[in-house]
């Protein structure tokens, strides 16, 4: 390429291309020719939030195919890949990134705030997640299916099983069992609900299910948090005086590390446990700061386990763990030591697990596709069992958490606290 169509490239990506991108708010009939159109060539000049965001699009330009999915699905993943898009579009304003994440919600939500592919009934918390980004599209658009919607999801929270100490179910299929993972799913959504609905009681059952989990699931040798918890201890997988399961799995934990983070940005400073929160978070990360591969700064698939056959480093906890650090940071949540493990992570992220091809295409490499615990087939939280499960690229419950925490890096600390 010679200097003349270098200049000529670089004009069109750093103007005439987020232009485009900020004049299709009303023409969503011809968005997927729109996304088509911009993921031809993905700047290397944007920066790497949007690369990721316009890279998922332009593989999945109807925003149901997330998650690999055949069909649409009211899924958790999908709600944290859109949730990352609102974010995005909040950085950027080029609405695209909005039209995106609406696309979604008008394919999976009916004119009378029907959800398709939800069922109440099962109490399964995951289906709580695709809630978050709903508040945003509310308010920006007001249409009300949104907010009956966001009333459906409400009611699931207030409805959804206990445990005796007043713990969520993770699902009605998954009896008296809390799993990590279910912080992320539901405090979040139930945290922002409270703030915009002014229930300030809701905050004291939020911060009681963080602390409820870490009590049980914090293991006192290495401040690092258990998978799951089955307070009645009849799974299989569960310790018979504990009821916890066996290993430290990372994703769990980068989940419940996001949860935090999150659910900070919603409790009133003068809530009387914020600063236990702040605490927990604190020694959670520290924690799995001294589980870190010290070559590369990423973390592996069973964290306490670098040295052992099968396991491996991988990218969604990583992905999870730096931005939880790198947010916390900016927010004043974390110390600023933290700032610097975030960095040296984030740059291992880059570094290991992401590949650039010709034509900008960003792809996160190195993804656990899934894990869980109990269910048909059986999983028993076994060490062997979390490093079978397949791996893969382009996970979503990498690129949302990549998306989030290359913005974090992008923005830099807050003004004001």
């Amino acid at each position: 390429m010679n200097q003349k169509d270098w200049t000529l490239f670089r004009l069109v990506a750093l103007f005439i291309i987020p232009l485009a991108l900020t004049c299709c708010k009303d023409s969503q009939p011809n968005m997927q020719d729109t996304i088509r159109a911009i993921t031809v060539n993905i700047p290397g000049e944007l920066p790497w939030s949007e690369r990721m965001a316009l890279s998922a699009m332009k593989r999945c330009p109807e925003a149901w195919m997330n998650d690999f999915s055949k069909e649409p699905q009211w899924s958790y993943t999908h709600g944290l890949v859109m949730l990352s898009m609102i974010k995005t579009w909040e950085a950027t304003d080029k609405d695209i990134y909005f039209d995106y994440a609406r696309s979604y919600a008008d394919t999976m939500i009916l004119a009378d705030g029907t959800i398709r592919d939800y069922e109440i009934a099962d109490f399964n918390i995951d289906h709580v997640n695709p809630g978050k980004f709903l508040f945003s599209l509310y308010e920006n658009t007001k249409d009300e299916k949104y907010q009956k919607a966001i009333a459906t999801l409400k009611r699931q929270i207030d409805w959804q099983p206990r445990n005796k100490d007043g713990g969520f179910w993770h699902k009605l299929r998954y009896p008296w069992q809390m799993w990590l993972d279910g912080l992320y799913m539901g405090a979040p959504f139930y945290a922002e609900y409270a703030r915009r609905n002014d229930q300030p009681a809701s905050f004291d059952d939020i911060a009681h299910q963080f602390i409820l989990m870490e009590q049980h699931a914090r293991d006192p040798q290495t401040g690092l948090l258990y998978h799951g918890w089955d307070q009645s201890r009849v799974q299989r997988w569960a310790d018979p005086q504990t009821g916890l399961s066996p290993h430290f799995w990372g994703r769990a934990i980068g989940w419940y590390a996001m949860a935090l983070v999150d659910v900070l940005d919603f409790l009133p400073d003068n809530h009387p446990k914020r600063a236990e929160l702040v605490a927990i978070l604190s020694r959670t990360l520290d924690a799995v700061a001294k589980v870190r591969d010290p070559e590369t700064g990423l973390w592996y698939q069973v964290l306490d386990q670098g040295g052992r056959e099968g396991n491996y480093l991988e990218s969604t906890a990583s992905c999870m763990f730096a931005y939880a650090m790198i947010k916390g940071v900016n927010k004043g949540y974390l110390d600023e030591r933290f700032r610097a493990t975030a960095q040296d992570s984030y740059d291992g992220i880059l570094k290991h697990f992401i590949k650039v091809d010709g034509n900008g295409e960003i792809h996160l490499q190195k993804c656990c596709a899934v894990a869980g615990l109990g269910g048909t087939p059986y999983r028993d939280g076994s060490y062997e069992y979390y490093i079978s499960e397949p791996v893969r690229d382009n996970d979503p419950k990498g690129i949302g958490p990549f998306i989030l925490a290359s913005l974090e890096f992008e923005r830099g600390p807050a003004v004001e606290r």
